[in-house]
C-alpha cells in the first residue's frame, strides 16, 4: 500500500512541474510576441516623430529660420537613416532629435505655427507612450526570465533578452501661444 501512495504522490508531482513548466513557457512566450510587438510599435512611432520634424523643417510657413530648418532637416534625415540601427546608436541619433524637439517646443525656442507644434507634441507624446509600452514589456520579461527555475531549465531557449530602450523624449506638457 505505501508504494501505491509513493507512486501517486510522483505522478501529481510530476503532473504538476509539468503544468508549470508549460504554463511558464507559454507565458514567455506571449512576453516575448508582446515585446516583439512593442519594439514594432516604438519603431512606428520613432519613425513618425522623425517624418514629423522633416515635414516642419521642409515647410516654409512653419516659422523656423532658414538655418534651422536646414539643420533640423539633416537631423530628422539622419534619424530617419538611422531607423534600422540597433542598440547605442539609435539611440543617441533618437536623443539629439528629442532635444531638438525640446528646443523647438520650449516657451523659449523659436515661435511655430500651431499646426507644426501641435503636429511636434502629438509626434513626441506617442513616443513616449509606445517607450513605456516597451519597457514594460521588456521588464516583465526580465523579470520572468531572471527566475531561478526558468533560468535553470532554460525556458527562454535560445531567444536574446531584450534590452531597455532609454532615451529623453520629455516635452513641455502646456502648449504655448503661437502666432499663426
Amino acid at each position: 500500500m505505501p508504494t501505491v501512495v509513493w507512486l501517486v504522490l510522483a505522478v501529481l508531482v510530476a503532473v504538476l512541474l509539468t503544468s508549470w513548466v508549460t504554463f511558464t513557457i507559454t507565458r514567455l512566450d506571449r512576453l516575448h510576441a508582446r515585446v516583439d510587438a512593442a519594439q514594432a510599435a516604438l519603431d512606428a512611432q520613432l519613425v513618425r516623430r522623425d517624418a514629423a520634424l522633416l515635414h516642419v523643417a521642409e515647410t516654409p510657413t512653419g516659422g523656423l529660420p532658414p538655418a534651422e530648418r536646414t539643420r533640423l532637416a539633416e537631423l530628422a534625415g539622419s534619424a530617419l537613416a538611422a531607423r534600422d540601427v540597433d542598440g547605442l546608436g539609435r539611440e543617441g541619433v533618437e536623443n539629439q532629435v528629442g532635444r531638438a524637439l525640446l528646443d523647438l517646443l520650449e516657451a523659449d525656442g523659436p515661435t511655430l505655427a500651431a499646426d507644426a507644434d501641435a503636429e511636434l507634441r502629438e509626434a513626441a507624446a506617442r513616443v513616449q507612450i509606445a517607450r513605456r509600452f516597451y519597457n514594460d514589456a521588456v521588464r516583465d520579461t526580465r523579470s520572468l526570465r531572471g527566475r531561478r527555475l526558468p533560468r535553470l531549465l532554460r525556458l527562454a531557449g535560445r531567444r536574446d533578452l531584450p534590452d531597455f530602450f532609454d532615451i529623453d523624449d520629455s516635452v513641455p506638457a502646456a502648449p504655448r501661444r503661437n502666432h499663426p
